[in-house]
């Protein structure tokens, strides 16, 4: 940690499978440890590795955007790869371990020359090679079907690799039909030998880029030219460059963003209206009140619900693998949803506590904070350029803790409690409770993390700051009301 810039973790065969499992647990640990995958970039690749984890896997790496963290290498006819899409019965261990043997001595002793199977292997590796081929045949021709959760899946980028050069796939679906139609121009004893040649197809392709002036100069990819199953894999690569374009649907919601310009700009609008009221009660406070009696406030209410079905759609069509893997680095989408929630949030406090739904369901943070905000949360803290730190010179003109009101929602809550509870303990831990959102608070208006409404004559927080003031009074004028306090500090 700290030593590298990178780590890229490799492997072939099983060794694929341990490389891929490394590179989890890397991106777990790196997540766990509050660290950004980006500051220290981990890449796995693999060659010919089988098969791990189902559907739930699948989704969960897409959801924590760790797809581009994954290359697996795939030659044309290795059965490796392909194997765990079969259903394989018992019968079938002996000769799969019987199959394993034969590469692993292979690869042991490369000095040594092998001219063909034994009988009895060559009749396993053909009924192997005929029953995942079926079973792959059935998986590729319902493509549009959901997957099974218990079948395995693809996940990350493959590269498909052979003698006239290579292709790259990053839709399941098209990965899984790409898997079954090369497996279909081959036979059971080259989908043995390809195992152990993918030194000799990644040297051949590296030596192609390195020779060629640009991409025209390629040879291009031709060992689909004749019958059914060539006509299948080319429509297979048609469909999946002209069905999955990342880049062209990030730029379609670059245009969505700017048409969504105008609901942001209106309620910035009526935050500054809300700044030079008279009534000095703040943005917050004025939403909380005013929501669903006005036309202005309905307005803003109304855009507040676009904006966040605007969002939400960036979140689905990340996590469905239909944006760019760095999407949520790119500075500009990092940029534009931490002013959203700066800015939006807290009238979604506001209406949470308007209606009373901490009442029903719990207070805002632990039960009702939309699943977007927690996601823009990680965006920021991951930038790949940290914000600097410097000394404000005036308030912020958003409060830089979207969640600052929540927080003194709770902290309301507390002080109404500890004036009646009974209970030492429980008043023990209120009292604490109360004395670090206090710190808090200050330390964000010292900061000048605030925006002046915080600080407003009538806001909620500078309403509660007087209940306290008034409650410590109390409680040093009167300590028999009070048992527990002195001098405003709780005592066992």
């Amino acid at each position: 940690m700290g030593k590298v810039k990178s780590v890229v973790i490799t492997g072939h065969s099983i060794g694929g499978t341990t490389a891929s499992l490394s590179a989890l647990w890397l991106l777990c640990h790196l997540q766990q440890y509050s660290l950004s995958s980006a500051i220290m970039p981990v890449l796995c690749i693999t060659f010919g590795s089988p098969l791990l984890g189902n559907e739930a896997l699948h989704r969960a790496i897409l959801r924590e955007r760790w797809g581009g963290n994954f290359c697996h290498v795939v030659s044309k006819h290795d059965i490796l790869p392909r194997l765990l899409f079969a259903d394989i019965g018992p019968n079938y261990i002996p000769k799969i371990h019987a199959l394993l043997n034969f590469w692993h001595f292979c690869m042991a002793s490369p000095h040594l020359v092998v001219t063909s199977l034994s009988s009895q292997l060559a009749a396993d590796v053909e009924d192997l090679f005929n029953c995942v081929l079926r079973d792959m045949e059935l998986l590729a021709q319902a493509e549009e079907s959901s997957p099974s959760e218990s079948s395995f899946q693809p996940f990350g980028s493959y590269v498909f690799c052979c003698q006239e050069g290579a292709i790259c796939l990053e839709n399941a679906a098209a990965v899984i039909k790409m898997l079954y139609l090369m497996l279909a121009t081959g036979f059971p004893s080259c989908s043995i030998n390809d195992h152990l040649k993918y030194g000799d197809y990644i040297g051949k392709i590296s030596s192609q880029f390195l020779l060629a002036r640009n991409l025209e100069d390629l040879p291009q990819y031709s060992s689909f030219e004749a019958g059914e199953v060539e006509i299948m894999a080319k429509d297979c690569l048609e469909k999946a460059k002209t069905g999955h374009n990342p880049n062209l649907e990030a730029a379609g919601l670059a245009i969505k963003l700017g048409k969504a310009a105008p609901y942001r700009a209106e309620i910035e609008w009526y935050k500054a209206l809300c700044d030079e009221a008279d009534n000095q009660m703040g943005y917050y406070d004025s939403f909380k009140l005013n929501a669903g009696t006005s036309v202005r406030e309905s307005r803003v209410n109304m855009n507040r619900h676009r904006l966040a079905g605007f969002w939400n759609s960036v979140i689905h069509m990340l996590e469905n693998n239909k944006l760019p893997h760095d999407f949520h680095r790119r500075s500009k989408w990092v940029n534009a949803s931490q002013s959203y929630k700066l800015l939006v949030e807290p009238l979604d406090i506001a209406d949470y506590y308007r209606k009373g739904t901490h009442r029903e369901r719990g207070h805002y943070l632990q039960h009702g904070r939309e699943r977007r905000y927690e996601i823009f949360d990680k965006w920021w803290k991951d930038r790949s350029v940290p914000e600097k730190e410097y000394k404000r010179s005036k308030y912020a003109s958003l409060t830089q803790d979207s969640c600052f009101w929540a927080k003194l929602e709770e902290a309301r809550e507390w002080l109404d409690n500890v004036r009646t509870e009974r209970d030492v303990t429980n008043r023990n831990l209120l009292w604490l409770k109360i004395e670090e959102f206090e710190r808090y608070a200050n330390q964000m208006i010292e900061n000048k993390e605030v925006s002046k409404d915080v600080l407003f004559k009538n806001s909620s927080f500078t309403r509660w700051m007087g209940d306290l003031k008034e409650f410590k009074s109390q409680v040093k004028q009167f300590p028999p009301l009070f048992p527990g306090f002195l001098d405003g500090e709780v005592v066992p």
